[in-house]
């Protein structure tokens, strides 16, 4: 399949109109939408946003490739915009882009879809086909640029050469789409090691599987090897050899850089399950988060699902009545038990031993997890709770870290042994021992003391714990500070006091309503594109969705982030005061019919704090003019 099978005439616009980041995606996303390539405008707006969180799509040199891989996309299309004055995208490099391809993957894209996507990504890497673009006047030859380009291509099979006096260089690139990042990557680097007469050979882990993939042998021969990815890369393969991770931006606009430090092999020796990582690797520039919040995020994120599937089965089973899952209630359903048993006493019963098992890997690669996992199976069954397994977690990945340092010196003959037997057998004695005799009791007495202040605060200092619970969902929609409040709410749930949750579920559902409220009420305070965003909010909203206030804020944070922290706040402090309890944890809309305490006043609590961020947001925003 060619480029302009999936770039069309009618997606292409010769002469933005847009001045800002947000304005050309929105005029790109209209374009696609308008030539019938979307089955939902919004939705791929929001995967765009999306992709764009993690890291910017604005490559440097003049080009920004925005792209999602989304069931909101109908049909696979590329869309392209060219401005001769340029946009500040927030590139790489600082400077303007005058060239957008806008790449739309539907979610069952096949892999001929993929590579032609994929391969636009690469001709871009060509200067002169830039220029070419930027100086083209009119849509056909555009059109005709990029096919002449495509038929001059030759596919050329790589060939490694390995007995260059500089060596082998080897790299791995990857981008969480797979579509485009991974592929400029990757002639990054091929273009400039042919410049400097280095020998090199790349690995792709796009969407379309791994493509040329390193051996063994290559592996043995390299100098070094540089890992370029932001998405996860089977690490084990590179057991002692000298290992540069970056993230896969770094490769496009430094490839020289990495080159000549594979060359001198100016990096940390990889130690792979053997053995631990040298630190995080010192000479690590990937700049992501490490530590204690990259462990705990790691042990949370695969904890959720369990959280709401299990919490939201629990709360359907509310609708036979509170009590109907027990055989004793005269209110007993054979259904309810069953919605318990498999929400509460499944899922949930699985809630800490995930955390703690997923924190450990996180810390100590897969050696960690069982001994993390048996960790926090045994704080769950203490009523030691989520701090237990929090502790259990982190006791684990390091106890683990521990066993590969003592058994580092064992013979090679013995490597095969140590993830299959050593570090599962000590790592999960050790930690199971000290969980038993050292840390669940005074966990216990931590948790019974943190119930009883819970329980004998009075109503003023309820309202001010429920204020800022519920400002905290709204200080960052999604990040540390968001889940932090929502990881105190999901152990207070485990530890049987409701009432904190209600006010974090409150304070996180008014954001995207309090906006939604705001383009419906003061429509001349918001373009045409927020004003459809925001439709889309109260769905987000109601669903208790945070994240939906996300491009408001980075729109006009000034005043869009103290509005919803105020709303959110009030929503909170209001729940407290009304006395409301909530025993399931996610669900928005859903579940408000299930909580403790009167639904109608925990609306009514939600709804006054939406209307505080709209009130806020009308009386600050200036009107637009279109």
């Amino acid at each position: 399949m060619r480029i302009t099978e999936l770039l069309k005439a009618e997606t292409v616009i010769v002469d933005l109109q847009s001045s800002t980041k947000a304005d050309v995606i929105n005029e790109l996303v209209e374009k696609l939408d308008t030539a019938g390539r979307l089955n939902d405008k919004e939705g791929f707006r929001e995967a765009i946003l999306a992709r764009e969180a993690q890291s910017t799509t604005g490559i440097g040199e003049g080009i920004a490739i925005p792209h999602a891989k989304t069931k909101a996309v109908k049909t696979p299309a590329i869309a392209f915009g060219k401005s001769a004055a340029g946009i500040d995208y927030e590139a790489l490099d600082g400077q303007p882009s005058h060239l957008f391809f806008m790449i739309a993957a539907s979610e069952g894209a096949n892999n001929t879809h993929l590579e032609t996507l994929s391969r636009l990504s690469t001709f871009l890497m060509d200067e002169q086909f830039r220029e070419k673009l930027k100086t083209a006047t009119d849509v056909e030859e555009i059109i005709r640029i990029i096919d002449d380009k495509e038929s001059a291509e030759v596919e050329k099979a790589e060939e490694v050469e390995t007995d260059s006096e500089q060596g082998l260089v080897l790299a791995v690139t990857g981008c969480p789409t797979g579509i485009a990042h991974t592929y400029m990557a990757a002639d990054a680097l091929k273009a400039k090691a042919k410049e400097m007469d280095v020998n090199i050979k790349v690995q792709t882990n796009g969407s379309t599987g791994v493509k040329n993939r390193l051996t063994t042998e290559e592996i043995e021969k390299a100098t070094a090897i540089i890992v370029a990815a932001d998405t996860k890369v089977d690490m084990d393969v590179f057991e002692g050899k000298h290992v540069i991770e970056v993230p896969v931006a770094q490769a496009i606009k430094q490839p020289r850089e990495l080159i000549e430090k594979a060359l001198k092999q100016d990096a940390p020796v990889y130690r792979g399950s053997g053995g631990n990582k040298e630190k995080e690797r010192e000479g690590n520039a990937s700049g992501e988060r490490k530590g204690f919040y990259k462990h705990l995020m790691n042990g949370v994120s695969n904890m959720l699902p369990f959280v709401v599937g299990g919490g939201i089965l629990i709360a359907i089973s509310f609708i036979f009545g509170i009590e109907a899952f027990d055989p004793n209630s005269p209110d007993y359903h054979p259904i309810a038990a069953a919605l318990m048993t498999i929400g509460g006493g499944t899922a949930f019963g699985l809630m800490i031993p995930v955390l703690a098992g997923f924190i450990a890997s996180s810390i100590a690669d897969r050696p960690g997890f069982a001994p993390g996992m048996i960790g926090g199976m045994l704080a769950a069954n203490g009523d030691a709770g989520f701090l237990g397994g929090l502790i259990a977690g982190f006791l684990a990945g390091y106890i683990v870290l521990g066993l590969k340092w003592i058994f580092k010196g064992l013979p090679q003959s013995l490597e095969g042994i140590k993830p299959v037997l050593l570090f599962p057998l000590f790592g999960i004695l050790i930690t199971g021992f000290i969980m038993l005799e050292i840390i669940i009791e005074p966990v216990q007495a931590i948790n019974r003391g943190l119930e009883s202040w819970l329980g004998g605060m009075g109503t003023g200092n309820l309202v001010l714990l429920g204020l800022i619970l519920g400002g905290m969902m709204a200080v960052d929609m999604g990040g540390p500070i968001n889940k932090a409040a929502f990881t105190f709410g999901i152990a207070m749930i485990d530890a049987g006091n409701f009432a904190p949750h209600a006010a974090i579920m409150a304070g996180g559902m008014v954001p995207p309503l309090g906006i939604a409220l705001a383009t419906t009420f003061f429509k001349r305070k918001f373009t045409e594109q927020e004003r459809d965003a925001g439709k889309t909010n109260y769905v987000m909203g109601a669903t208790f969705i945070t994240e939906g206030a996300i491009p408001f804020a980075a729109a006009d944070p000034g005043r869009v982030i103290p509005s919803i922290i105020v709303g959110s706040s009030v929503a909170g402090a209001l729940a407290m005061l009304f006395g409301i309890g909530l025993p399931a944890p996610h669900g928005g809309l859903f579940v408000i019919p299930f909580v403790y305490g009167n639904p109608l006043m925990y609306i009514l609590a939600i709804i006054a704090g939406a209307i505080v961020t709209a009130l806020m947001l009308g009386f600050w925003k200036k009107d637009v003019k279109e």
